[in-house]
């Protein structure tokens, strides 16, 4: 997300299809065992009761490993406000065109919207002063619709302040970050904590596919086994909708869901690549989201133009053969309460 601090370009997928930063559709991740949103017209407006704020506060404990990471974004687990299902993306090393500084920034991401829905919020982003009980806060208005399920990327602090020790933002290796939604009436405050491991332990899956012209629109892998959970990859030949039909659409799903505790998460590292049959090298998509019981798919709805993967030039497809390999690393966890 480099030179992002204007507009936002991660996507998540759909739930029971889709990563890249949500449900099947849309660029990285949903699926069809989502909870749906409300329909209607709560579906498609704010309350207009008495306004109040609610709030969904993410403690980011081993801040310092994530930063090792390297650059991108990450994902929180996905909440609920106002029936509507939300996430919060955090990159800490994202950058602004023609600076040099990194800074820390949010934006909130709304899941599986339909396409009638419009939701106009007021909301702030907050990072929490952890030694003088205050908030460096930036406020957001955002119209929520199909083609606009992001927020603009807020650069928060420069990552270098953040971590100065008088700053009180990062204490014990631990950061807050909120989003509060000012007028939703009837929501009730949540908190997440994401505990981020120091080391990876990466582990790596190949499918080699035998004849691509043969595959449904979607096909699933064999299952396989990773990093101790059963997983397997999503792939759309024609795109996961219609909006996305020159698109291949891919993403990695974690089996079995319903083995997850409600409100647990697993944050899960991973790199999604399509070889090349000459060298081996290829495209490559990395990502950092949580797999959590009702949100265990996470990818991309457009991860190559079918014009790109086709093109003999490539070599992505030969004949009829690809290969698409998936790297998984469990890096993290969270619990909500």
């Amino acid at each position: 997300m480099g030179n992002s601090c204007a507009t936002g370009a991660y996507r998540g997928a759909k739930k029971g299809s889709d990563l890249a930063p949500s449900s099947a559709k849309g660029g990285l991740n949903q699926g069809s065992d989502v909870p749906p949103p409300p329909e209607g017209d709560e579906a498609n407006q704010v309350s207009d009761e008495a306004p109040s704020t609610a709030a969904h506060k993410w403690r980011v404990d081993g801040f310092s490993s994530l930063l090792e990471k390297g650059k991108g974004p990450t994902s929180s687990n996905v909440f609920q406000m106002k029936g509507l299902n939300w996430r919060l993306i955090l990159d800490p090393r994202d950058t602004k065109s023609g600076d040099q500084n990194e800074y820390v920034s949010l934006q909130l991401q709304l899941v599986g919207v339909r396409s009638h829905t419009i939701v106009e919020t007021n909301l702030k982003f907050l990072i929490y002063d952890q030694s003088f009980g205050k908030h460096h806060e930036q406020q957001v208005s955002h119209k929520f619709e199909t083609g606009s399920t992001f927020t603009g990327t807020s650069c928060m602090i420069p990552l270098a302040a953040l971590k100065e020790r008088s700053s009180g933002f990062l204490v014990n290796n631990s950061c807050v970050f909120t989003v509060k939604f000012i007028a939703v009436a009837k929501a009730k405050d949540e908190s997440e904590t994401l505990f981020v491991q120091k080391t990876n332990n990466d582990q790596v899956y190949t499918w080699n596919i035998e004849d691509f012209f043969v595959l449904q629109n979607p096909s699933n892998s064999p299952e396989f086994e990773l990093c101790g959970h059963k997983w397997s990859m999503k792939i759309y030949p024609s795109g996961d909708d219609d909006t996305n039909g020159n698109y291949l659409s891919l993403y990695l799903v974690r089996n079995g869901p319903e083995t997850l505790d409600e409100n647990l998460a697993y944050l899960i590292a991973n790199t999604i690549s399509i070889k090349t049959q000459e060298t081996g090298e290829g495209l490559a998509r990395k990502g950092r989201s949580e797999y959590s019981k009702n949100y265990y798919n996470w990818g991309w709805s457009k991860f190559i133009s079918l014009e790109d993967f086709k093109d003999p030039a490539n070599g992505y497809l030969v004949k009829t053969k690809c290969c698409i390999e998936v790297e998984v690393a469990v890096i993290g966890s969270s619990k909500t309460k």
